[in-house]
Parts: C-alpha cells; sequence; structure tokens
C-alpha cells in the first residue's frame, strides 16, 4: 500500500510507462502531466523495463534482509518451546534465552495466535479473542478480593476422552462435576483455590471463611471488599451475606452478563484450566485433584506473573532486602 503521499499509485505508473514506452513520448513531458519530477519518472520507466509489470507494485521501504533479524534457527526453537509448553513470552523467555520482546515479535510474524483463542491441551485454535482496554488494580492487598466459582466435569476412573479419545474413554456419563472455588487478591493476584462438591450459598460462605484465613496467614490481615458475579449462591444467600460480614468486607457484584469486569478471577480460572486442569491427560479424579496444591503452591511462589513485572504473587507481600 503507497504512503499516504504518494503522488503515483500502480495505476498512476502503469499510465506512465504506456505514454512514454508505447506512445514514445518524453518522459519529462509524461512526468509532469501526472505530477511528479523527471528522476522519478525515468525510475519507473528504468524499473519497467528491467522487471516488466511485475516490477511496478509496492514493495516494503525497508531492506529484503534485515541485518538484525533473529536468525531462523532461534526462530524455530521459539516456536517449537511454544507448542511445546503452550506458554506466554514472559515464560518462554527464561527457557530460550530470547527476550520476551523478541519472542513477541516472532510468534506475531508467525501468525502463531494468542493462549486465550487456543485449546488449552492441544494448542489448536478454537475461538476469537475481547480485548479490553480497561484495566485497573487496587493499591494495597486485601482492598479487593475477587472470588468465582467454575465446573469441571470429573474424571472416570482409567481416564476420559481427552486421554483416551471418545470412543475408547472409560464411560464417565453421570459422574458429575467438580466445583472450584476461588479466591484472588486484586493486588496481589495471591490465590486460593478449593475443589468442593457444590457451589450452595453456605458452602461458598465456608469457602470465603477458610480463603480469608488463608490471606490472613500470608500477611493480608484485613479484606475490605469481595467481588462476586450476580449468582444466587452470592447474591440472596444469607450465609454468605453474614460471612461477608463477620470479615468486615463490603460485597460488589459484576455488571450483569459481563464477565470480564471480574477479569482477575476468570483469567486465573483460565490459567488453572491450562495449566492444570487440562495441562495432561488424567488417568483418574483424584489425579487430577492431587495435583491442584502443588500446582497452586507453583502459582503463588514461583509462576512469573506478567501483570507483576515476571514476579510471582508472593514477591509482593514479601519484604524487599
Amino acid at each position: 500500500m503507497a504512503h499516504a503521499n504518494a503522488r503515483l499509485t500502480f495505476h498512476g505508473r502503469c499510465l506512465l510507462v504506456r505514454r512514454v514506452v508505447q506512445e514514445g513520448r518524453p518522459v519529462a513531458h509524461v512526468a509532469a502531466e501526472l505530477g511528479v519530477s523527471r528522476q522519478c519518472g525515468h525510475r519507473w520507466v528504468a524499473r519497467f523495463r528491467q522487471e516488466g509489470w511485475e516490477g511496478l507494485p509496492e514493495r516494503r521501504s525497508g531492506p529484503r534482509h534485515p541485518p538484525r533479524r533473529t536468525p531462523p534457527e532461534t526462530e524455530q526453537r521459539v516456536l517449537a518451546a511454544r507448542a511445546d509448553l503452550r506458554a506466554g513470552p514472559d515464560r518462554l523467555a527464561p527457557v530460550t534465552g530470547v527476550p520476551a520482546r523478541t519472542i513477541t515479535r516472532i510468534l506475531r510474524r508467525h501468525h502463531i495466535p494468542v493462549l486465550a483463542a487456543c485449546d488449552p491441551l492441544t494448542g489448536t485454535p478454537i475461538r476469537a479473542v475481547r480485548h479490553s482496554a480497561n484495566r485497573y488494580e487496587h493499591p494495597a492487598p486485601g482492598d479487593l478480593i475477587h472470588l468465582d466459582v467454575k465446573k469441571l466435569g470429573r474424571i472416570p476412573d482409567g481416564g476420559g476422552h481427552r486421554a483416551h479419545g471418545r470412543d475408547q474413554a472409560a464411560r464417565g456419563r453421570g459422574i458429575g462435576y467438580d466445583y472450584l472455588h476461588t479466591a484472588i487478591d486484586d493486588h496481589t493476584r495471591l490465590a486460593y483455590i478449593e475443589i468442593l462438591t457444590d457451589e450452595k450459598g453456605q458452602t461458598c460462605a465456608a469457602f470465603l471463611t477458610r480463603a480469608a484465613a488463608f490471606f490472613h496467614a500470608h500477611g493480608i490481615t484485613r479484606i475490605e471488599r469481595i467481588l462476586t458475579d450476580n449468582a444466587k449462591n452470592y447474591r440472596i444467600s444469607h450465609a454468605f451475606q453474614q460471612a461477608c460480614t463477620a470479615l468486615g468486607a463490603r460485597q460488589k457484584f459484576t455488571r450483569p452478563h459481563c464477565p470480564w469486569t471480574n477479569g482477575k478471577d476468570e483469567r486465573l480460572n483460565r490459567t488453572l484450566t491450562t495449566e492444570w486442569a487440562y495441562r495432561q491427560p488424567y488417568d483418574s479424579n483424584q489425579h487430577r485433584t492431587d495435583a491442584l496444591g502443588p500446582w497452586l503452591t507453583y502459582y503463588n511462589t514461583q509462576r512469573p506473573h506478567s501483570a507483576l513485572a515476571g514476579q510471582p504473587p508472593i514477591s509482593r507481600l514479601t519484604p524487599s532486602p
């Protein structure tokens, strides 16, 4: 595509060449008619005589072989690491030895979709991505705690369809769901997760009490606000309201039909499904349950978080030396 101030489009160049080459008119006269310099006219005529009509379309202004472009071997190493780990640039950087910003450019150059648009188990693109520029972060730990519940189908003994395919999977119809109750601190991203049997109001209230104890043990001694969606187990449950009152926390609710207003917990849900629930095929539901504790410890204490400049959530609670 020509730049905004270009005098000649592809059609204009073809017109210039026809008038000069086919009609035999002087280059200077034709150039004046088209509003370009004589030198410009000679350049396009010379290009036509060397390359034909194929030489007249637009060309990129940069060098054909950028001297500072990442070597192909390095790009292939990055692409292989992305396919193997299914992680973002911040996590791929220490593995590949390539800066995160360079990894981002490599992935864009090769049209690799973002993780949010991919199946967490296979990496196959499955959805479009909604982008939002509205971002916020509360200034202190405990200012806001996000709560949510995510349902996961239980895995039959012997493994489900993700391990063996739908035709060969063990029969698991009717075995129900696990309910992942999640809580995450807005400022630190410190997370607490439990797998429970339902999402009733009393269950959510008891989970909130235990989550508050977890945060208190990590230095978040007061919770100012609790943000949830508009589900009945949060909005009209007396048990949940009493739990909030006991903590001295004010209840807040997301905008109806706008789950991204509880975005930090929704992002945590996506992370745990990608890196824990669907990261590998499990041969039983207990196998997956047992893997949650070690993953949650890794998430809080070691896993780099892009919103925290590559540091884990615990870093915002640990005093600097």
